[in-house]
């Protein structure tokens, strides 16, 4: 059985710790119309940057909500069946990843596969020359946001240093009875903001190598999960942090609510917390409940930035307007482990082990060192279950872009294939009596655990 369901990414130990402490009550937040909104977000929620629609380039605007709307008639966007507990849930919003060829991004044990970007050096062909345009304008997004966040993290560090100055000049003019080791713990923790990021690690923060659109028609969902710590409302995304990014990295996000002249903005004024018409991000500090939440408005295209460790210090949900709304989350994905690059190195760093006799043909291994045969299987299981069923299991959504995947599934296929026969030549192998003893029951027992770990990954994805 699917489940289509609003997820909420809080670990399940500490959602119910915090809803028992607050009982029946709610915890407050603040919108633009509250007094104190603004200095909230300057004193807890400052690694947020925002940019109203009217300082982006008009040209950009329209590049990029064409692209939204050629996506979208192209039926672009799918839900994605995640995993989660060992169930299957369809998420409510449709989504689509474009970005640098062969890049994946996983999130709720799902692999997405990108929709390449038109990259210099690559041959991409698109099904259509308007989804060439579509990708091609928000790779110019990407370029853009990348230049904006790298100005947002420049201004921070320069406020941060600021404020660092401001208060050892306060500091030397009170009281000078602060104990040498209190004085030596916070020069210690000034020395590591005061010095200046330099270019590369600024670059490496904010180079995204893909962003992950997101669409979704509020009043086309039978079921939007309410916001259950401060009463928000309806939830489109849950509290949530994102995954597999680089550490410290920004995300960038373009928000496009197709707002309707039907559907009339509520007065402000006369609202208690939020205009439930209205598109919003929220923010909140992540296990915390002293510290009231944050509601801001997104309207057609704003741009915000969850800048340094944000993402990993606060937690963030998407609220529901009454308008459809498309949005394109530009991440810098960790790539260790996450491209078509490192999982071929992976196939050909195991296929060292196979070796085929010049004269008969017959292949055979190198070795049987329990270590080697270890990693090898450890390959094996890799490409099978994230990389080949992760791509299948999709179905064949990514054509209806470009055929770009299917050479670099055919090789992994063949690799595939060829570690099936390393795993049968194992077993021939420790059948036989040559082998001394010891070694054979290690090589055998690390073989053991690996193999049924496969088959019980397979008869999962079976089920699926």
């Amino acid at each position: 059985m699917i489940l289509i369901f609003c997820f909420n990414f809080t670990p399940p130990k500490q959602k119910k710790k915090l809803l028992e402490e607050l009982g029946e009550n709610k915890l407050p937040y603040l919108t633009p119309s509250d007094a104190d909104f603004h200095q909230l977000w300057k004193t807890k929620y400052s690694k947020l940057s925002f940019r109203k629609s009217d300082t982006v380039p008009e040209e950009l605007h329209q590049m990029v909500q064409e692209s939204f709307l050629t996506l979208r008639e192209h039926n672009c966007f799918f839900q994605d069946l995640v995993r989660i507990k060992g169930k299957d849930f369809l998420t409510p919003v449709s989504r689509i990843l474009i970005g640098d060829p062969g890049c994946t991004y996983k999130y709720l044990n799902t692999r997405l596969f990108t929709v390449p970007w038109p990259t210099e050096g690559y041959d991409i062909k698109y099904c259509s020359p308007q989804i060439h345009d579509a990708c091609k304008a928000l790779m110019r997004l990407n370029d853009y946001l990348h230049i904006e966040a790298v100005k947002a993290l420049q201004g921070q560090n320069l406020f941060e240093t600021k404020e660092i100055k401001d208060t050892t000049v306060i500091d030397r003019e009170q009281s000078f009875s602060t104990s040498h080791t209190e004085r030596g713990s916070i020069s210690k923790d000034q020395s590591s903001v005061c010095v200046a990021e330099d270019d590369r690690s600024l670059k490496n923060r904010t180079s995204y190598n893909l962003t992950l659109l997101n669409y979704m028609d509020p009043l086309q969902m039978l079921y939007l999960k309410q916001e259950p710590y401060f009463g928000m409302g309806n939830m489109a995304v849950s509290w949530h942090h994102d995954e597999n990014l680089v550490e410290r990295s920004t995300v960038a996000v373009y928000s496009y609510s197709c707002e309707d002249s039907s559907i009339q903005e509520s007065n402000e004024q006369e609202l208690k917390g939020r205009d439930p018409a209205v598109w919003h991000v929220g923010l909140k500090v992540a296990w915390d409940i002293e510290t009231p939440g944050l509601a801001v408005p997104l309207h057609q295209g704003d741009i915000y930035l969850m800048l340094d460790d944000l993402n990993m210090t606060h937690q963030h949900c998407v609220l529901a307007g009454l308008s459809p709304r498309f949005s394109s989350t530009h991440r810098v994905a960790d790539s260790s482990r996450g491209t078509l690059e490192y999982i071929l190195g992976r196939c050909e760093l195991a296929l060292q082990n196979l070796q085929t006799d010049s004269d008969s043909r017959a292949l055979s291994l190198k070795s049987l060192e329990a270590a080697v045969v270890k990693q090898v299987e450890e390959i094996h299981n890799e490409v099978e279950f994230e990389w080949l069923r992760q791509f299948w299991f999709q179905g064949k959504r990514y054509l209806k872009y470009t055929d770009w995947w299917l050479k670099p599934m055919a090789k992994l296929e063949e690799c595939w294939r060829k570690l099936e026969i390393m795993t049968s030549l194992v077993l021939s192998e420790v059948r036989k009596e040559q082998q001394i003893e010891e070694q054979r029951n290690e090589t055998i027992s690390c073989f053991l655990l690996l193999l049924k770990e496969r088959q019980k990954l397979r008869k999962e994805w079976t089920a699926r």
